[in-house]
C-alpha cells in the first residue's frame, strides 16, 4: 500500500493534481495542501536537491516536517514560525535558510501561504552559507541579513510572478543559484561521496565502515560531518536509518515490525521512539494517518534519478 491509496481509516491521501508533472495535493482538514517538485538542472545536482512550490489555502495551517537537509525558503505569501525539537521557536524571515534538522520540526503558518523552497546538499550549503552546518542545526537565519541583498532581490522578482508561472520561477531560481555555487576541492567531493554512500548503503550504518572507507579517524570524521552535514556520524546514521524506514512504511507498505528487526533497533519501543523523534509520527500513524506534509515530503522519492539519492531519501 502506498500513499496514492486510501489507508485503512479512510484518511485523505496525496494524489497527483492538475498543477503539472510531479504536482500533488492533499485535501487536509484545514484546506487543500499542494506541493510541486522540480528537479535541478544536471550541472547543479551535486549542489542542490529538489526545488518545490508549497501552498495552503487555509488562513492558518500547522503541521510538522521530518528531519531533513538544509532548506532555502522564499516566503512568497504568508508568514509563520518554526518550533524546533528542543523547544525553540523562531519566526520565519522572508528569505529563510533553515539549517539541517535533527528531529521533526513543527511549523505554523498565518495567512494563505505560498513558499518556494530548495533543498541544499552539503556543497550547496558551502556555496550559500559557508559556515559550520552544525552551528545552524535545528535553527534558521535571515539569509538577506547574513549574506546580502541579492536574495531579497530574487524574492522580489519571484513575488512579481503569477501563480501559473511555476516553471519560470524554478528556471529563475536555478539561474540565480547557479551563479552562487563555488568550486569544491576534489578531496571534499570524495569525502562527501563516501559519507553519502555510507548513509544510504547500510541498514544500520556503522562508523567502523566509514573509518575504513575514508581512512580518517572517528574524531576527524566527526569534525567534518559536523561541518558539512550538521551532526556527527552516529547521529546522522540514526537520522537516515529512521528516514529510510519511514519511507518503506508509508510508501511501500512494509511492516514496521519487520523493519524493526532488519534495521538493527534494540526492540519495538526503540524503533517507535526513533521514528517519532525524526519523523514526528509513530510507525502506526505513518501507516494509517500520515499528515499532509508527511505524505508530500515522502513523495520527493518520485523524482528518481533526477536528484541526488541523499535528497530522495531525506
Amino acid at each position: 500500500m502506498g500513499l496514492h491509496q486510501k489507508n485503512g481509516r479512510g484518511g485523505n491521501v496525496a494524489l497527483p493534481d492538475h498543477g503539472g508533472p510531479l504536482s500533488y495535493a492533499v485535501a487536509a482538514a484545514q484546506g487543500p495542501v499542494r506541493l510541486r517538485y522540480f528537479a535541478p538542472p544536471e550541472h547543479l545536482r551535486a549542489y542542490f536537491g529538489s526545488l518545490y512550490l508549497f501552498s495552503v489555502s487555509a488562513d492558518n495551517y500547522a503541521d510538522a516536517t521530518r528531519a531533513d537537509v538544509p532548506q532555502l525558503r522564499f516566503m512568497l505569501t504568508g508568514s509563520g514560525d518554526y518550533h524546533f525539537q528542543d523547544g525553540a521557536v523562531m519566526a520565519t524571515p522572508p528569505v529563510c535558510l533553515l539549517g539541517p534538522t535533527m528531529g521533526a520540526t513543527r511549523f505554523a503558518l498565518e495567512g494563505q501561504a505560498c513558499v518556494l523552497g530548495v533543498s541544499l546538499l552539503p556543497a550547496g550549503w558551502m556555496s550559500l552559507h559557508g559556515g559550520d552546518a552544525s552551528g545552524l542545526a535545528d535553527r534558521l537565519c535571515d539569509l538577506v541579513a547574513e549574506r546580502g541583498p541579492a536574495y531579497g532581490a530574487l524574492l522580489d522578482r519571484l513575488r512579481e510572478m503569477e501563480d501559473g508561472q511555476a516553471e519560470d520561477m524554478a528556471a529563475l531560481c536555478w539561474k540565480e543559484l547557479g551563479r552562487l555555487v563555488k568550486p569544491v576541492r576534489q578531496a571534499i567531493w570524495e569525502l562527501l561521496a563516501a559519507v553519502d554512500a555510507w548513509l544510504i548503503g547500510e541498514g544500520s550504518p556503522r562508523i567502523e565502515a566509514l573509518v575504513e572507507t575514508t581512512s580518517l579517524s572517528p574524531r576527524q570524521l566527526a569534525r567534518l560531518t559536523n561541518k558539512y552535514y550538521g551532526a556527527p556520524p552516529k547521529l546522522l546514521a540514526r537520522k537516515y536509518r529512521a528516514l529510510r524506514c519511514s519511507a518503506r512504511i508509508a510508501l511501500d507498505g512494509d511492516s514496521w515490525q519487520q523493519l524493526c528487526e532488519e534495521a538493527g533497533f534494540y526492540d519495538q519501543s526503540h524503533f517507535i521512539r526513533e521514528i517519532k523523534h525524526f519523523i514526528g509520527l509513530t510507525p502506526h500513524q505513518l501507516q494509517t494517518e500520515p499528515t499532509a506534509v508527511a505524505q508530500l515530503t515522502l513523495l520527493r522519492r518520485s523524482l528518481g534519478s533526477d536528484v541526488a539519492v541523499l535528497n530522495r531519501l531525506s
